[in-house]
């Protein structure tokens, strides 16, 4: 089983496939090399490229959030650095 699934190749971010993603363990998917900055929970998000504050973050190749801070490649994607980008406009 892979460790980590692409949706689409839109996506700046990957799903953890297994139980965690143990910080400092190095990865690979779709010839993406990266090292997990962070525990990261099984089905939680994990940056597969850089992503900047206010950028989009894509899943399923469809915007799923707004990071609200820079997120370095193997850093967790979840609440605390992105918000829902449903209610906002731009």
């Amino acid at each position: 089983m892979e460790e980590l699934v692409i949706m689409d190749d839109r996506d700046n971010i990957a799903v953890v496939m297994t139980s965690c993603l143990s910080k400092g363990s190095a990865v690979a998917v779709n010839g993406i090399s990266l090292t997990a900055r962070d525990d990261v929970p099984f089905a939680h998000k994990v940056a597969i490229r850089p992503i900047a504050r206010g950028e989009r973050v894509f899943k399923y190749g469809e915007p799923v959030g707004i990071a609200t801070a820079d997120i370095a490649p193997g850093e967790h994607v979840h609440v605390h650095n992105v918000i829902s980008g449903r209610h906002t406009v731009k």
